[in-house]
Order: structure tokens, then sequence, then C-alpha cells
């Protein structure tokens, strides 16, 4: 009798990957910033709310718990999102005060801003906040003290270089996981997923990217940084994202409103089947156990 040679292959458990939610309302997005001016912000319409309360339920239904980076500006106004997010269990991170981008900030109009941020929500969710994220993704190459200051103020991580190439934002050198600024002891960035094909890296982790790409074409990217990399994916979506009926903007460009307004009435039903074909959790408990 011949032993067999046949040896039993045992697949690696799958990896936990983080969904990240960027707390903001239709009306706040950057590239409408030309045309919707920031005095008139108090007078929109205000969709988030209702919106959060889908994506709370939606998680709720896979018992996903999920990364909010929330903005302060909403947070002052809707402090009950924030306790709501906290009560199902979510992490309450930061998107800054104001929505500017950090390429439009001075050092210490940038400082001002987390600093402010920062403390409004903790003072409402009543816990530490340790996770920052830069709209639209604006640190970059140029402006890297930004993350120095982020630590000073008392920030653990960052998730605000998006290691591509793109028309507003982006640093296609960056690390594509997990690293430290100025190595050991250094804030800690964890980008905006991507996966590499022919030495150039493609956007796989949400956005407008997600509403534009087959679902299909999306889930193989994650798989793929998952099983080939063995690396967690990081996922991202607005709350407008799953909100087809929000007020439709005139006078905009025809990139801006095809961006903006693709493929909305798909995107929950996605994110659903995104949430049912991947494990997930929240940023702080995938990426940070070893740092808290």
């Amino acid at each position: 009798m011949h032993s067999s040679t046949n040896k039993l292959q045992i697949s690696p458990a799958p990896l936990r990957n983080a969904m990240t939610i960027d707390v903001e309302d239709y009306f706040q997005v950057s590239a409408f910033a030309p045309h919707i001016s920031r005095d008139s912000w108090d007078h929109m319409p205000c969709r988030v709310e209702r919106n959060i309360e889908r994506i709370l339920a939606l998680l709720g239904e896979q018992n996903v718990h999920a990364t909010f980076f929330t903005l302060g500006w909403i947070a002052k106004r809707y402090p009950q999102i924030v306790r709501d997010i906290i009560d199902h269990g979510h992490e309450l991170a930061s998107h800054g005060y104001n929505h500017l981008r950090v390429t439009d900030q001075t050092p210490d109009e940038f400082r001002e801003d987390i600093i402010r941020s920062k403390k409004l929500l903790e003072d409402l969710g009543g816990q530490s906040v340790i996770g920052y994220r830069a709209p639209s993704f604006s640190i970059g190459k140029r402006n890297l003290w930004a993350l120095d200051t982020l630590q000073e103020a008392g920030y653990l991580y960052s998730s605000s270089i998006y290691p591509i190439q793109h028309d507003h934002y982006g640093m296609p050198d960056a690390p594509r996981f997990k690293y430290r600024h100025r190595g050991q002891g250094g804030l800690v960035e964890l980008p905006p997923t991507t996966v590499n094909l022919f030495g150039h890296n493609f956007p796989a982790s949400g956005g407008g990217y997600f509403r534009l790409m087959p679902y299909s074409l999306s889930r193989w990217l994650l798989n793929r940084v998952n099983q080939m990399d063995r690396q967690s994916c990081i996922f991202y979506f607005h709350p407008w994202e799953i909100d087809q009926e929000q007020p439709r903007q005139k006078n905009i460009g025809i990139k801006t409103r095809f961006r903006h307004y693709v493929n909305l009435a798909r995107t929950e039903p996605r994110i659903r089947s995104l949430l049912r074909d991947f494990q997930w959790g929240r940023m702080d408990h995938i990426f940070m156990g070893e740092e808290l």
C-alpha cells in the first residue's frame, strides 16, 4: 500500500476588511465647492440623518461594525448621529470640521480644524477619537507635514493618502498598505485599497469607482488583495451615495455631474452584496489592535 501523496489543502481564513463611511452631506462634496458657497450650507436641505439611519440598518442586517469618519460640522448640528454611531458599536473617527481640503489650509488652519473636530466628537461621543481621514484624500507629497500635525493633536492613525494618480488627489508612489510616517513611533497611515496591475495602482476601495464599475469587478479586485497580497482592504462610501432622491445641482460641469450622480440607485444593493460577500470590521480593531 502506497501512502497518499495528496495532502489536505487548507485554505487560509478569510481576512477581515475595514468598512468606512465618510459622514458628510451631498452639498459638502469638494467638487461642488465652486458652485455651492459655504455660507449657504445652513440653508440647504440636509439629508444626512435619514441616510445614516439607512446605513446603520444596512450594517445591522449583516452584524457589521464599521468606522464613521464624521465631519464636525455635521456632528455639531446633528449630535444624535454621533450617539447612534456609538450605540450601534461602530468606531467614531474624524473627517475634519469644515470639509476643507488640507491643500487649501495653512498649517495653523489645519491644526485648528482637526483639534476642533476631535474635541467636539469626543465631547459628544464620550470616547477617544484616534482616526482621521482628510477630505478628498488631500494629504500627499507636498503636505506630509499634516501627518506630524495629526500626531501632535493626539490622533493615532490617518487614512488620507491615496496611492493612485488622480486629477484631484493621490500620491502614486506612496506605500499601498499600512505604514508609519517617519518610521517607528510615527503616525500610522492606512491607505485606501488599491490593486497593482502592470506596474500601476488602480483604485479598489469604493467611492465613484465602485458606482461606475460592475460589481463583479469590484469584488474581484478586493478578493485579489485579500488572496494575493494577503492584506485587509479598506472600503469607503458616503451617505449621499445611497440617496438617489437628493436635490440635483444645476450649472455644474459634465464630468462633475457624471461622477456624482452615476449609478446612485445601484449603490445600496451593491453595498448589501459587499457586506455579504466579505468579512468586515472597524479600522481600529483591524489595524490598530497592537497600538491601543
